[in-house]
């Protein structure tokens, strides 16, 4: 652990991706789709008892909410003293008429929620909009965020029917570009969330038009679940007109699901490091069948004499894990680099724009 923190200061290290989870049992104002809690519907019910598990909050009926966030108190204060975490909002999907459709929306997770939570807890978090771009009050929302301190906004494109390439999403780009707040938008496959699986709005090149507009694109998980789709995304990164506003992050690229040449090719693309942020897709570290330390071990990625302090770590304290993980992948005889996961700098950027 010591030498994963060598190289690194604490106060710049902003986990760039984190899901603000719970029932609204505080109040909060989050929805939980009916879906998602019925045993007639077991894959749904399955994700939900996943995510809640993950996040330590299985067993705390009627404190959901309270629970949830003051376990991610209580992993943080495992971390370095500085570091913090980007609570994301998560938005309802809309039909085309843009309104919000909750029969197709796996949850939502209100603005007012992430940032008033942000706000209660300086020290730990800060947070991040959700905002559908087909909405009548769109901008309006926006420029709210943008007073009440968001660092960005998230959009998960299959589960909100979003169409990052539509004319309709132009306005908001232009708004976007001119308030200075980067757009982190999920790319490739979506399997996590009930939503509309529009899967096509997923692909990286349909965030051109974001791109165009000047827009920074925060590209989630660097799209490494499907080939075509990581094809895709590096396409764009070598793009030299979309040098200084396209990014991506590399949560959840230690997943059994994308570990594999995606992964190895981020790690030696040295190039792209300068355009990368780390972020945990935290409670998603949490959940048991998605991580195989020997797994990543087999792929010669981490020594296998890591496998088991690595494992231990997770048993205690998931988002160190994912740090520690991370900062001990090898490939090519490279390494991700320090400034990675020092991401403040980026997303302080939004607040003085």
């Amino acid at each position: 652990m010591q030498a994963a923190w060598q190289g690194i200061d604490p106060a710049q290290v902003w986990d760039s991706h984190v899901h603000l989870v719970g029932t609204g049992d505080s109040g909060s104002g989050v929805v939980v789709n009916p879906a998602m809690q019925s045993v007639l519907n077991p894959g749904l019910y399955a994700r939900r008892l996943f995510f809640m598990n993950a996040g330590c909050v299985h067993e705390a009926p009627g404190s959901v909410d309270r629970s949830y966030v003051e376990r991610m108190h209580n992993l943080v204060d495992g971390m370095q003293p500085g570091v913090k975490l980007l609570l994301l909002a998560f938005e309802r999907a809309h039909d085309d008429a843009g309104r919000p459709d909750l029969a197709r929306s796996g949850f939502w997770v209100p603005d007012a929620y992430a940032r008033d939570t942000a706000r209660a807890h300086p020290r730990y978090f800060e947070w991040a909009a959700s905002i559908h771009p087909y909405a009548g009050d769109a901008l309006e929302r926006l420029a709210q965020a943008k007073r009440d301190g968001a660092r960005a906004v998230k959009w998960l494109p299959a589960a909100m029917n979003i169409d990052p390439a539509s004319p309709r999403c132009q306005r908001f780009y232009e708004r976007l570009a001119e308030l200075g707040l980067p757009l982190i938008s999920h790319a490739g496959l979506e399997r996590a969330v009930l939503g509309p699986e529009a899967q096509h709005f997923g692909r990286p090149s349909r965030l051109r038009r974001a791109l165009d507009a000047g827009v920074r694109v925060v590209v989630a998980h660097c799209a490494s679940i499907e080939e075509q789709d990581f094809a895709e995304f590096a396409a764009l990164m070598g793009e030299a007109r979309y040098q200084k506003n396209l990014f991506a992050d590399i949560s959840a690229m230690t997943q059994l699901n994308r570990a594999g040449p995606a992964l190895a090719r981020v790690i030696e693309e040295e190039g792209w490091h300068a355009r990368l942020l780390n972020g945990s897709d935290y409670p998603l570290p949490g959940v048991m069948p998605l991580f195989s330390v020997g797994y990543l071990a087999s792929l010669g990625l981490i020594p296998v004499s890591a496998t088991g302090v690595l494992k231990e770590i997770r048993s205690h304290n998931v988002l160190l894990f994912d740090f520690v993980l991370k900062r001990t992948l090898r490939s090519a005889g490279r390494r991700f680099a320090p400034r990675i996961f020092e991401t403040r700098g980026f997303f302080e950027g939004a607040a003085q724009a």
